[in-house]
């Protein structure tokens, strides 16, 4: 059985690349996961591995062409199967996108999420079958083991059969929804408007588009693929100012063009008023839910940590008053350039100026504890309470860094996982961590390690409290607690003593931070 493999996202935003090399060649014989050809994008050279074993029967473009995403980049015949049409399984996933000639309807694949993951969980269907939908539309939110995703349409027509129930667990390169193109001869016939995909989505979400379009308005938000955030930054155009039609306020590309075109009527006037019922509690009632996606990822990363790695906790009292001082004279000025600027970025280059002088706090070290492994690269991550649980996304090269590239880099990772999609590249490849529990309001904590990290830090909040200066006067100080964890195994009391000391004089005498910072 022949089949077309599909090339699959390589990346948010891209949607084609060059053939760099083919790493086969017509008539070989490959196995699966074996390198087939090198691509190119505008971020990055990609290698691309078969899905299956069998023999390359034709290469789609040569090298130097433009390949296109979610078209066929080779063809190959499967290892084990007839090279007949007849012999093939009616049900057998296909990496490509399958059409049936009697229907006319096509499977959509589910594509590469992100390394490694080959499952994920259907969260929820955002459509039903016989929905119209058009291109970049959101068709459902699969949750992964490391993120919630939002599976966008490639393009316009009608939902035929939806191929799992919400919970179910989908496969990688299977098929995940079956529809219709718009203009097809059955998309027609079934619904002659759907060729118009305005039309299409104001009718799909007539009913919460409007409220959720000014809603994502006031929180200055925009929620839109990046196909559409695309399309803004080459019409230098704001997304958070252009109202959604889509459900929860969703931005389309002829959402865009009307904004661009100045044909974009206003939002509804008022947020509408929705009022729940609660159904009456039941007394001795419970429930009994399954542990998935980034919650079960979370509780074999902590028995993991707690099991192999013995911890011990060091804290220490850092006064902050003249740094909050400091980022408080600095602050108006950045917010008019557009940058949040937070205590977090100066705790995070203080902590990068640190292990200039202690990289033993950078480190890891191998399973039986006989190697130890330096990192030049201080990827600093951030523990951020989400809504799909704990995520600790870092903020890669902060040895380089500026305070306010810090500060960049911290708001657009911490609003990413805050909503549960913030990319697997951001969550690998960490240092050393900080958990700031005191935005819930503790003082103290016994952090667990981020394995295979060494050692993290809790931040406490900051309190005002009675404190002797010099002079043996009582004044108000801006105090904060902080607590460490450190593997005893190669780190011991006094390291990390010296080594929050260090940090600790970054962050009470801001002027010593700068005159560090080359």
């Amino acid at each position: 059985m022949k089949k077309d493999f599909i090339l699959p996202d390589i990346g948010e935003g891209i949607v084609e690349c060059e053939i760099v090399d083919w790493l086969v060649s017509e008539g070989d014989t490959i196995t699966e996961d074996q390198p087939v050809c090198d691509v190119m994008t505008d971020k990055a050279l990609v290698q691309i591995p078969a899905v299956h074993n069998g023999v390359v029967t034709k290469l789609y473009y040569a090298k130097g062409e433009i390949a296109k995403v979610h078209a066929p980049l080779f063809e190959m015949q499967i290892e084990g199967s007839a090279n007949s049409s007849e012999a093939q399984p009616a049900a057998a996933p296909a990496p490509a996108a399958a059409v049936t000639a009697a229907s006319g309807s096509e499977d959509f694949i589910l594509p590469d999420i992100g390394e490694g993951i080959v499952e994920c969980e259907i969260v929820d269907w955002l459509v039903s079958e016989g929905d119209d939908i058009v291109e970049d539309q959101p068709v459902c939110d699969v949750m992964t083991d490391k993120a919630l995703v939002q599976i966008p349409a490639k393009y316009s027509g009608k939902i035929t059969k939806l191929y799992y129930a919400k919970g179910e667990i989908a496969k990688v390169h299977s098929p995940l929804f079956a529809m219709t193109h718009a203009g097809t001869a059955s998309a027609q016939t079934a619904q002659p408007t759907a060729a118009s995909p305005t039309a299409a989505t104001q009718q799909a979400t007539h009913a919460s588009g409007p409220v959720a379009a000014v809603t994502a308005a006031v929180q200055g938000k925009a929620l839109a693929s990046p196909a559409v955030r695309r399309l803004a930054r080459e019409l230098n155009i704001d997304l958070a100012k252009v109202a959604g039609s889509g459900d929860k306020g969703r931005v389309y590309k002829e959402d865009v063009r009307a904004f661009a075109d100045g044909k974009q009527t206003s939002a509804v006037a008022a947020l509408q008023q929705v009022t729940a019922v609660t159904p009456a509690p039941v007394a001795g009632g419970s429930r009994t839910e399954p542990i998935k996606g980034i919650k079960a990822a979370m509780a074999r990363q902590m028995v993991e940590s707690v099991s192999t790695i013995p911890h011990f906790t060091y804290c220490e009292e850092i006064d902050l008053t003249d740094l909050i001082a400091l980022r408080l004279s600095l602050k108006d000025q950045y917010a008019k350039q557009g940058v949040k600027l937070t205590m977090m970025p100066f705790f995070i280059k203080a902590l990068s100026l640190a292990i200039n002088q202690f990289p033993i706090m950078n480190a890891k070290v191998n399973a039986d504890c006989t190697e130890l492994t330096y990192f030049d690269d201080h990827n600093i991550g951030i523990a951020v309470d989400s809504k799909i649980g704990l995520l600790v996304p870092n903020i890669k090269g902060c040895q380089h860094k500026s305070i306010i590239d810090i500060a960049n880099d911290l708001t657009r990772l911490t609003e990413q996982a805050r909503e549960g999609r913030v990319s697997p590249a951001d969550l690998k490849g960490g240092t050393i961590s900080i958990s700031n529990i005191g935005a819930l309001g503790g003082t103290v904590a016994t952090p667990i390690i981020n394995k295979p990290e060494l050692a993290i830090v809790a931040l406490g909040k900051v309190q005002t409290l009675p404190r002797f200066n010099s002079k043996g006067e009582v004044e108000a100080r801006q105090l904060m607690q902080i607590s460490w964890s450190g593997d005893h195994r190669v780190i011991d009391g006094g390291t990390i003593a010296r080594f929050t000391n260090l940090w600790k004089q970054y962050l009470e005498q801001p002027s010593a931070m700068l005159v560090a910072m080359r």
